[in-house]
């Protein structure tokens, strides 16, 4: 296989702070970045550090728990539940080496839900989670939206969580330790190449855990860009990289 190319490149820094005051500022930043890199990283978003890893933390007890009781909560059609190892990426045509869960808000997570039981405080976490990333999510819908010329809600009502059939999802994700002494092997992937659906996606990293490389979409000149030059992301404390 082609060893990857990589640059040097940076993503914009996106701050949101006084967002009401610098709206129009922020659009013009939002737009600039989605028409050009089609990546960038927030700051001064609203979610402080802390709460960003009381999620990872309660990620880390789900993931902890033994196979045959997360598959009491297997994936559905209705894009919620666990998988292991069983997603196929089309760029890749083998499974990712990695576990994850999805969550919505609605109905579609009636029977997606592990007992309290089981796993104490995860669903009122991960919901109290989710709907701090919606209000961020909203602010970016807004802008996009008056950056486009619609109303500014225009994205924020297709995107209402009260709906039933909401399909906003968070999505945690354990990628398999491997052993740093020994070759990655032949045909390996965390996660292979792929173009993420919907409207945006906030992306909650670790410092110290990197892995995340992108190649914006209009870069990309080879099937599934595996023959073009790609970026490696190194995360930051407290910033949440997005892509359209």
């Amino acid at each position: 296989m082609e060893e990857t190319k990589y640059s040097n490149r940076t993503i914009p820094k996106i701050s949101l702070y006084d967002f009401p005051n610098r709206l129009p500022e922020i659009t013009a930043q939002l737009i600039h970045a989605a028409e050009t890199d089609g990546f960038f990283a927030l700051t001064d978003h609203g979610i402080p550090p802390s709460e960003i890893e009381a999620q990872f933390a309660a990620a880390e007890r789900f993931f902890a728990l033994p196979d045959a009781t997360k598959a009491l909560v297997p994936f559905t059609h209705l894009n919620t539940g666990w998988e292991k190892g069983a997603q196929v990426r089309p760029s890749t045509g083998v499974a990712d080496q990695k576990e994850s869960y999805q969550m919505q808000y609605g109905a579609a997570m009636q029977h997606s839900w592990l007992p309290e039981s089981v796993l104490p405080g995860f669903k009122a976490q991960s919901l109290a989670f989710m709907r701090r990333a919606q209000h961020v999510s909203e602010k970016l819908m807004l802008c996009f939206a008056r950056g486009l010329g619609f109303a500014d809600d225009y994205f924020v009502k297709a995107h209402d969580v009260t709906r039933p059939n909401a399909q906003t999802v968070l999505r945690i994700l354990h990628y398999f330790e491997m052993d740093p002494r020994v070759p990655t092997p032949e045909g390996y992937y965390r996660a292979g190449a792929h173009a993420d659906w919907d409207f945006v996606t906030l992306l909650f990293q670790r410092p110290g855990q990197s892995g995340l490389e992108i190649c914006p979409g209009r870069e990309v000149c080879t099937e599934f860009g595996l023959g073009d030059t790609w970026t490696k992301v190194e995360p930051a404390e407290g910033e949440i990289v997005c892509n359209m």
